[in-house]
């Protein structure tokens, strides 16, 4: 059997997920984003609508890697192992929705969000790639798509992909209530919903497919061939969206397709470049995040949220306000005013975790999570 090699363009592209992450999900004020760092009002696709499909790929590339210890098959070792994976991750990320309340009420705790998306899919996933044979995943990934687009279309409401129309909701509503949705859209729709998670799930088998075609391909050739698959999965994406349109938070079938293009062609590129070339000295960044990703990012989630949620400050005007807002408004609007202070606040966020990650690196600590 053919010896798994370590690409470090992938540890390159998970690191450079990661710090995308931090960015968007950081500025200093929602009210002040540069164009590129917001996601799409509703269809579409910006280059923040990117980052968490990349993520879910790179789970899938990374899963066909791991798993080459157990023969990529389902055994014992490898269940116990995606088991013990899934809860851990779901329950980090519960923890997070709950924090600091978690002896509170919990009468409106959202259940779902970002991890435990990444739970769902890594254990589904997983079951699928070690269970199924090989030959058989691009049918089950189109049956899926298909599948969803046809829930959708069959069981919405007369705009059947529009937010008040989609059918996710009515489905979400029915299994988690909606108290226990996101509301950030004005209604209840979960964008991390349990429907929408199951073409999610082909994102992740799409980045397995691909790490088995690396795994088994003259190393030469990859980017060619990753990158000639990754422009199939654009434009049939494109295609798709004529009449299934791309769109992140309902996690169109369309989307998929694009979006996973999108990252074998980025793939592509760090393989060409990082391993193939060896242009390697600009790499150690990313790469310290991409050794402790999900860790990182659960942490920033954690600060985050105690920032917001926990240290307050008393303003200017003697108001009350939490440390969060306080840090941008007091700290990096004047340093740099709204919009730059904004990316700023970010950015120095992004700084800060390097920081630990790099730590955590020179100590050769790494955390799976």
């Amino acid at each position: 059997m053919k010896t798994a090699k370590r690409y470090l363009a992938l540890d390159v592209l998970r690191g450079l997920t990661i710090v995308a992450m931090i960015t968007v999900n950081n500025p200093g004020s929602w009210s002040y984003i540069y164009q590129p760092l917001k996601h799409s009002a509703w269809n579409g696709c910006s280059p923040t609508d990117l980052v968490f499909p990349f993520f879910l790929f790179i789970v899938g590339v990374s899963m066909y890697f791991s798993f080459s210890k157990y023969g990529n098959t389902l055994n014992h070792e490898s269940f116990k192992r995606l088991a013990k994976r899934t809860i851990l991750i779901f329950a980090i990320g519960l923890f997070l929705n709950s924090f600091p309340q978690w002896a509170k009420d919990f009468s409106k705790l959202r259940i779902l969000g970002v991890l435990q998306r990444i739970a769902i899919v890594y254990g589904i996933t997983s079951l699928i790639v070690l269970s199924a044979k090989k030959s058989w995943l691009p049918y089950i990934s189109g049956a899926i798509l298909l599948l969803y687009w046809a829930i959708l279309y069959y069981f919405g409401k007369e705009a059947p992909f529009s937010l008040e129309g989609n059918a996710t909701i009515a489905f979400d509503r029915a299994i988690l209530g909606e108290n226990h949705m996101y509301h950030g859209f004005g209604i209840p729709f979960d964008p991390e919903g349990l429907l929408s998670t199951i073409p999610a799930i082909v994102t992740a088998l799409l980045g397995y497919m691909a790490g088995a075609f690396i795994h088994k391909t003259e190393e030469t050739k990859i980017p060619r061939w990753l990158f000639l698959g990754g422009l199939a999965g654009i434009a049939a994406g494109l295609v798709w969206g004529l009449v299934f349109p791309i769109n992140k938070p309902l996690w169109t079938s369309s989307y998929v397709l694009y979006t996973a293009g999108w990252a074998s062609v980025v793939l592509a590129a760090l393989i060409w470049i990082i391993d193939i070339k060896s242009y390697k000295k600009w790499t150690s960044f990313f790469a310290v995040f991409g050794m402790n990703p999900l860790f990182i990012f659960a942490l920033s989630g954690l600060w985050a949220n105690t920032l917001t949620r926990v240290i307050k400050f008393t303003n200017s005007e003697e108001q009350i306000t939490n440390g969060y807002s306080w840090l941008y408004h007091q700290v990096f609007e004047p340093l740099a005013g709204p919009l730059n202070g904004s990316l700023l606040f970010a950015l120095t966020h992004v700084a800060f975790f390097w920081l630990i990650a790099r730590i955590l690196y020179q100590k050769k600590i790494f955390i799976k999570v």
